[in-house]
């Protein structure tokens, strides 16, 4: 397991690539675009030329793309992870996608004698540089003692929670929750620089309490900073956000809050601002000002 293949080098995947290569994993990775696994392979990594040829060189290959349909065409793609994953190996898909394409992974590499494991995090940016993600396990709970060494790298706690979909469903609790600290962190800033407060004082004073919360901590300061640059997309929390609430409907649920923190992450990326950080919500409330003004 000193060799582990990781397909997708994006802010998330390139944290936790530098990761297992300083603690001396040999990496094969995979990127659309090379030049943006430029600074990895500078780093160490070792490329290949295909998904399929990353999964073919290492007994666990992870996947950290954007999309469903791009976990989709990595597994199932002509060169893709499932045309190479060698019987006897794993596969690990740590995008935030959705429980049925994780079943459908689980079960076409099950028909191969592979173990496919649907293993979203959260930590954002912050939590993949310092290796401190929270792991949400979905699959074969026998193959978690192989891939622990592994997790105690990249992660900070993992958690199981059943066979294939159910750590999507995990991911999807988890982004409900964090719809919420956004769009409370969002109006607090807004409401309390109406009342000219002190923005500094505000942050400081409320996550001394009750309502302290990561969003407040991690992207308050970035907010009063005016850095926008992204520890997790707008566009891809609008991805996830559609997803919990298309199983949502499935389950017979109405997550109201939810639809409200959807519909302004849509207005967001309708803007122009989907290649921003989640914190970029601010801008919304920015421009409806100087408009009723």
């Amino acid at each position: 397991m000193q060799r582990v293949g990781f397909i997708g080098t994006g802010v998330m995947g390139t944290g936790i690539i530098n990761n297992l290569l300083q603690a001396g994993y040999e990496v094969t990775i995979y990127n659309r675009t090379k030049a943006h696994a430029q600074g990895l392979i500078d780093a160490g990594a070792r490329w290949a030329g295909s998904p399929q040829a990353v999964a073919a060189d290492a007994p666990v290959t992870f996947t950290m793309v954007g999309f469903p349909q791009d976990v989709e065409d990595v597994y199932f793609g002509d060169r893709g992870v499932l045309a190479g994953a060698q019987p006897g190996s794993i596969i690990v898909d740590m995008t935030t996608s959705t429980p049925t394409l994780a079943g459908k992974i689980a079960a076409a590499a099950a028909a191969r004698g592979v173990t496919a494991m649907d293993a979203p995090v959260s930590g954002g940016d912050i939590g993949a540089k310092n290796g401190t993600l929270t792991v949400m396990l979905g699959g074969d709970k026998a193959v978690l003692s192989q891939l622990q060494p592994i997790f105690d790298v990249i992660a900070g706690a993992v958690h199981y929670f059943g066979d294939a979909g159910k750590g999507q469903h995990a991911k999807m609790a988890n982004q409900i929750m964090v719809a919420g600290t956004m769009t409370g962190l969002t109006e607090t800033l807004v409401y309390a620089q109406a009342a000219g407060l002190n923005l500094q004082d505000v942050l400081a004073t409320v996550g001394g309490g009750a309502a302290a919360n990561w969003s407040l901590t991690n992207y308050g300061p970035r907010i009063l900073a005016g850095d926008y640059t992204p520890g997790f997309f707008a566009k891809h929390f609008l991805k996830d956000l559609r997803i919990a609430l298309d199983e949502a409907d499935k389950m017979g649920l109405d997550l109201s809050a939810t639809r409200t923190a959807k519909q302004l992450y849509q207005q967001l990326v309708d803007a122009g601002h989907g290649d921003d950080g989640t914190q970029a919500l601010i801008k919304l409330y920015q421009a409806w000002t100087e408009v009723a003004h």
